[in-house]
C-alpha cells in the first residue's frame, strides 16, 4: 500500500495526510506497505503524475539507496546506552560544555524550578508560546493545524499516552512541551518557550531525558530538525528518505536501478 494525497498547493502527490508547512509535507516516519521489492516496484511504477514521498524510514526503501535519498535526519535518545542512569548520561559532556550549560541554568534554579504534568490548559499556553516565537513560520499559525493539534491533544489525553510538560519558573509558566508514549517510545512533538528566560529549552530537554531513564524507556524521539543542540545533547542520528519523481527543478536526480527518476538527495 502506498497512500497518497494530491498537494493541490504544489502540484504533486505525498503522503497521506498531506499537510504542508512551507511548501512541504513535514509529517515524519511515513511507511510504503510492501511484501518484497517487487510489489514496492510496482508501487512506484503506478504513481499517479508526479509524487514526493518524504520522511521514509529505512525498511520502506528495500532497494536502498538505489530507490531513495536522505531526506532529513531525526534524532533518539536511548536510555539503555547510559546503564538508564540520568548520571551517567550526563558524565558524557566535557567539562566545559557542563560548566557552560550549568552557567546558563543557574539563574533558573536560582528563581525556583518547578513542573507539573498533563493539565490539558497548559497546552494553550504551549499554542501561544509557539506562536508568539515563530510567527509566520508556526506549525500552528494555520489554523487547520491548530484544531487538528488541539484534538490531537484530547486524544492522547484520552487514551492514556499523553505527556504533558509544563515548566514553572518562580511560578511563572518558562515552558510547555507535548509528548505521546507508544509502548516503550516516548516522542517530544512540540513545544514552546517564554522568552524571558533564556537556556529554559536545555532544562525542558534535559528533564525529558531525565524521566525517559527513570521511566527506562527504550527511546525518546525527538524529530527532525537539525537543531545544534541535539547535536551537543550527544542524541543519536537517523536518516529519513524520499522519493520523488520526477524530480524537483532544485534537486539533482538521478536514474534508480528500475529506470525511474529519483532525487538524489
Amino acid at each position: 500500500m502506498l497512500a497518497l494525497s494530491r498537494i493541490d498547493e504544489e502540484d504533486y502527490f505525498g503522503h497521506f495526510p498531506g499537510e504542508i508547512w512551507q511548501g512541504n509535507t513535514w509529517i515524519e516516519q511515513n511507511k510504503i506497505l510492501a511484501n518484497d521489492t517487487e510489489v514496492f516496484r510496482i508501487l512506484l511504477e503506478h504513481v499517479p503524475a508526479a509524487v514526493r514521498i518524504r520522511y521514509l524510514t529505512e525498511d520502506s526503501c528495500p532497494l536502498g539507496e538505489a530507490c531513495a535519498g536522505i531526506d532529513e535526519t531525526g534524532y533518539l535518545f536511548f536510555p539503555r546506552e547510559y546503564n538508564y542512569s540520568y548520571q551517567d548520561y550526563v558524565q558524557c559532556f566535557s567539562g566545559k560544555s557542563l560548566k557552560k550549560i550549568r552557567s546558563e541554568l543557574k539563574p533558573l534554579l536560582a528563581a525556583g524550578v518547578s513542573y507539573r504534568y498533563d493539565l490539558l490548559a497548559d497546552a494553550d499556553h504551549l499554542f501561544r508560546l509557539n506562536l508568539e516565537r515563530y510567527r509566520e513560520t508556526s506549525y500552528f499559525k494555520d489554523s487547520r493545524f491548530l484544531r487538528s493539534f488541539e484534538r490531537l491533544v484530547s486524544w492522547l489525553h484520552a487514551n492514556r499516552m499523553l505527556r504533558l510538560t509544563t515548566v514553572l519558573i518562580g511560578g511563572r509558566i518558562g515552558a510547555v512541551d507535548v509528548g505521546a508514549i507508544w509502548n516503550s517510545t516516548y516522542t517530544v512533538l512540540a513545544g514552546g518557550t517564554h522568552p524571558d528566560f533564556p537556556g529554559i529549552a536545555k532544562l525542558i530537554n534535559f528533564h525529558h531525558i531525565e524521566w525517559a531513564c527513570h521511566e527506562r524507556f527504550s527511546e525518546v524521539d525527538f524529530l527532525c530538525g537539525d537543531f545544534s543542540w541535539k547535536r551537543r545533547f550527544h542524541l543519536t542520528p537517523r536518516p529519513l528518505y524520499k522519493i520523488c519523481s520526477p524530480p524537483a527543478v532544485e534537486e539533482v536526480g538521478e536514474v534508480a536501478a528500475n529506470g525511474r527518476v529519483v532525487c538524489a538527495g
